[in-house]
């Protein structure tokens, strides 16, 4: 009876399979617009089933260690190690390919700085003399731009957790100041999108009252005007209806449900005169200092913004400029725009540098540097091209457990990073991914200065463009102050500007 039972289920299942096979048959010869399919039923579905395993493949089996983009194995399992506290030390040499154009090479010193002789790098004052509530940046190292709605809120709450932990500021994005972002009572720079997300009233217009609201709150030190990022400059946020919830609606002050696309760009600045009478609304209105993050596509920019400082005065000039590098991409970008709009920070960063310090501005504006910083050596790299600071997102999404899944705007993310999903945010647990985030920043801090001390500088805010050598392509290295030497410098104008660098504020007086 039983061997009966089991031979009638056999034949069932067997005619099951010959019929979902007949069907998929018949379905695949008759449709129109899979050619593969048509021409080859049933065996085309293993076409598109590898072509989505690929990148899995790819990732895990095929590419090597340095292979892989837009970050690579070696430098995933680096940023792991760190946020685990596991050690930066590897045995056998290194894999980095040291020979290759565009490799960085410190120049080591004879003599380099012995630990009793090393100091902290000091603190840097934000808006001091201009704004009525200036701020500190402690940290080299920050957390760049990611809304809460294009990250959740799990993720959001550990970043702020351990911003706090780790005395580095959290920038808040585009989407607003969520309870996520309060959590861990970090520095916070709100940043201020084309869609006004956060401060905008009924009719999508600039609200000067939530203006005051969020200067209220102590945490938020600063607001930074977003003109563009690295991944999509002159194409606003995109956060598809899938992962608009209720709670992302209340706080953007949009609809629930629906696809939330800002505008390319500020509806109410169409020049560097509008951009600054912005700046300078925002900071009497606030008493914070406010600054402006953008992608460079030349020095177009630069020339009328120093321009247009000269003529109104150094109050006029943004406290600080956010510098994006073409290369960024934390948010979902058109591919168009992610792989050919905007110089990379490798370019941008020493001629905006550059033209601060010929424009005699200095001395009076800050510079953050973002765009696949997420290494020492890169941070590194940035201060001795001429940054104050370095900003990471992606790094940072390492931190939290990011695989490079490439799906994070999706709502199908596998670490919870990227998605709204309950049951995938279960995944990210707070406690344990901001004790993460606070080690990738501390111990970025600490190996960039110990490339500082290995060039023999008592701390990173010495590091210049002398200490840093570029591989070129014929393998042989040139340093890049000879690549990108220091323009000469005003003696007279705004800030009368004598010096590449601001004052530094010692540590003790934060």
């Amino acid at each position: 009876m039983f061997d009966l039972l089991l031979a009638s289920l056999g034949a069932l299942l067997a005619l099951f399979v010959i019929g979902t096979m007949v069907y998929l048959y018949v379905q695949d010869v008759t449709q129109e617009k899979h050619a593969v399919l048509r021409n080859f039923p049933l065996v085309g579905h293993l076409r598109y089933f590898f072509e989505r395993l690929g990148e899995y493949f790819r990732q895990y089996f095929f590419l090597g260690d340095r292979e892989e983009m837009p970050f690579d194995r070696a430098t995933r399992s680096w940023v792991y190690r760190m946020a685990k506290n596991e050690g930066g030390i590897i045995g056998f040499g290194s894999t980095y390919r040291i020979h290759e154009s565009g490799a960085l090479i410190f120049v080591n010193a004879p003599f380099p700085v012995l630990d009793e002789e090393q100091q902290p790098s000091p603190a840097l004052m934000i808006g001091e003399g201009y704004c009525a509530t200036p701020f500190a940046g402690r940290s080299l190292v920050n957390i760049s731009a990611m809304s809460f709605g294009a990250i959740s809120r799990p993720a959001v709450r550990a970043l702020s957790r351990g911003a706090a932990s780790a005395g580095c500021w959290l920038d808040t994005g585009e989407g607003g100041l969520s309870p996520g972002h309060l959590d861990g009572g970090c520095d916070i720079i709100f940043q201020i999108g084309t869609a006004k997300y956060g401060v905008r009233d009924e009719n999508g217009h600039l609200s000067d009252p939530r203006l005051c609201e969020l200067a209220a709150q102590a945490t938020v030190r600063a607001f930074e005007i977003k003109l563009s990022q690295g991944a999509k400059p002159g194409k606003g946020g995109v956060l598809l209806g899938n992962k608009v919830t209720p709670e992302i609606a209340a706080i953007r002050g949009i609809p629930e449900g629906r696809d939330s696309l800002s505008p390319n760009r500020h509806r109410d600045i169409a020049d560097i005169d509008q951009l600054l009478d912005l700046v300078e609304h925002v900071r009497a209105l606030t008493g914070k200092p406010v600054g402006v993050k953008t992608a460079i596509g030349g020095d177009q920019f630069l020339k009328d913004l120093a321009a247009a400082v000269a003529r109104r005065g150094l109050q006029a000039a943004p406290d600080f400029l956010t510098i994006d590098g073409g290369e960024g991409g934390s948010g979902a970008a058109p591919q168009a725009l992610a792989d050919h709009m905007a110089l990379s920070i490798d370019e941008a960063l020493p001629l905006v540098v550059d033209a601060l310090i010929a424009s005699g501005l200095r001395d009076r504006i800050r510079v953050i540097a973002a765009g696949q910083l997420v290494t020492p050596a890169r941070v590194a790299w940035a201060l001795a091209a001429g940054a104050d600071f370095v900003n990471t997102a992606r790094g940072f999404m390492f931190a939290l457990g990011c695989i490079q899944a490439l799906r994070c705007h999706t709502n199908t993310c596998p670490t919870g990073v990227t998605t709204h999903d309950p049951r995938l945010q279960r995944g990210l647990v707070v406690e344990d991914k901001a004790a993460r985030v606070a080690s990738y920043c501390r111990n970025m801090n600490k190996e960039v200065e110990m490339i500082a001390h290995s060039c023999g500088l008592p701390h990173a805010r010495g590091l210049r463009r002398e200490h840093v050598r570029i591989v070129q392509p014929s393998g042989q290295s040139v340093a890049l102050d000879v690549l990108r030497p220091y323009p000469t410098r005003r003696e007279s104008g705004p800030g009368n500007c004598h010096a590449a660098r601001p004052p530094l504020v010692p540590a003790s007086q934060v």
